[in-house]
């Protein structure tokens, strides 16, 4: 025979629900999960940057540098130009990180280094003597620091 008042139902079993320890061990291994990829990306692209500064600082002068230089500044004195940017690159890869070029001091060519060290050389050799005239600047400021320095070749 069925009790008096409201039944009240059995208290349920814990097995099968998700506790607290459960949800702060998974949260634990997304988060482990997100950092471990976060780390493989940043040292992909770690080796991207010094694959690509290596080649920076083992780069030369082509053979046809003559006959392209010849057509980059027609092109541009055609257009009504008088200056074409002839290399470009971070201020890392400069000696003192750009601090040189940034100060508009006149020995900034020192702090070059690999290919913008061969372009200043050539330049200094070959096109200073016909009056050409060369300058850099930092082209950019990321985080406030010298970022991109552009090296310009102007008639």
């Amino acid at each position: 025979m069925p009790a008096d008042g409201p039944s009240t139902p059995p208290n349920p079993p814990l097995g099968g629900l998700i506790t607290p320890k459960d949800l702060h061990a998974i949260t634990e291994a997304q988060e482990k999960a997100r950092l471990k990829e976060a780390q493989e990306l940043e040292k992909k692209r770690q080796e991207e940057q010094n694959a690509i500064h290596d080649a920076f600082m083992h780069q030369h002068i082509r053979p046809d540098a003559k006959e392209r230089f010849t057509r980059a500044v027609r092109a541009a004195a055609e257009r009504g130009e008088t200056e074409i940017e002839i290399v470009r690159f971070p201020s890392s890869y400069c000696s003192d990180g750009g601090r040189a070029i940034n100060n508009f001091e006149p020995d900034w060519p020192d702090s070059l280094t690999g290919f913008a060290r061969e372009v200043y050389d050539n330049y200094d050799a070959y096109l200073r003597p016909a009056g050409y005239k060369l300058r850099a600047q930092i082209l950019s400021y990321p985080g406030g620091m010298p970022g991109d320095v552009g090296v310009f070749l102007h008639w």
